[in-house]
């Protein structure tokens, strides 16, 4: 995982600093783009925890591996989703159930639902890592910049309870735990196998900053009537 994340590490440089996640910490953010965003996270992670149950049921994978990616996938459907939920009851809607996904979610959710679904057992793990570890170390990022600017700002309690979130002492068990699993898989395979998986990784990094930019830019499915 560490040759994964080196390979990718203009691009994470380039996803700390992303303006959708810069303006959450300094509190510029429209609440409308980060109204988009959490509707359209609420759908990704239906189909986050449905890759990470499939994978907890690949026989390729040991008992406790198993058991631990049923974990995360609760953890997906109950903590992740959660927060979501606390921010559509102050919205007053009923959160993303009819909700359509923009582009670039069909893009991520569907890739990743194919590699799950149809490749080795190491790749579908791969595919998923980026959710998690980006995600920690952006929030880790924007924390610090939160505890740099200190009361020079203010924001919604919103931003900030999604920092808390994702750079809390729980998810980085999570994300160290998949790493973890991620590593243990990958120490027995050839570099063709190390390939494709670093492949989904890259490929997964690339959509994930792609997410927070169809956030940032409010992206529509064009109208063609």
């Amino acid at each position: 995982t560490e040759r994964f994340w080196k390979s990718a590490q203009s691009l994470i440089s380039k996803t700390e600093k992303h303006e959708f996640l810069s303006s959450m910490v300094d509190g510029s953010l429209c609440e409308e783009n980060f109204k988009y965003y959490v509707i359209q996270d609420a759908i990704y992670l239906t189909d986050f925890a449905d890759c990470l149950r499939r994978l907890g049921n690949d026989p390729a994978a040991t008992k406790a591996q198993k058991d631990r990616l049923h974990d995360l996938a609760k953890g997906a459907e109950e903590d992740e989703k959660e927060l979501h939920r606390s921010f559509f009851t102050k919205w007053g809607i009923d959160g993303a159930a009819d909700a359509k996904p923009m582009p670039q979610t069909l893009l991520y959710t569907s890739y990743m639902l194919r590699v799950v679904t149809t490749r080795p057992f190491a790749e579908g793990l791969a595919v998923l890592l980026p959710c998690f570890w980006v995600y920690m170390h952006v929030g880790q990022c924007m924390l610090k910049l939160r505890d740099e600017l200190g009361d020079s700002v203010k924001r919604s309690p919103k931003f900030d309870a999604w920092i808390d979130l994702y750079a809390s002492e729980q998810f980085e068990k999570e994300v160290t735990d998949y790493i973890a699993m991620v590593d243990d898989v990958a120490k027995d395979l050839d570099e063709e196998a190390i390939f494709k998986m670093e492949e989904h990784f890259l490929m997964s990094c690339e959509l994930e900053y792609c997410f927070w930019n169809q956030a940032q830019e409010l992206t529509k499915w064009p109208n063609l009537e």
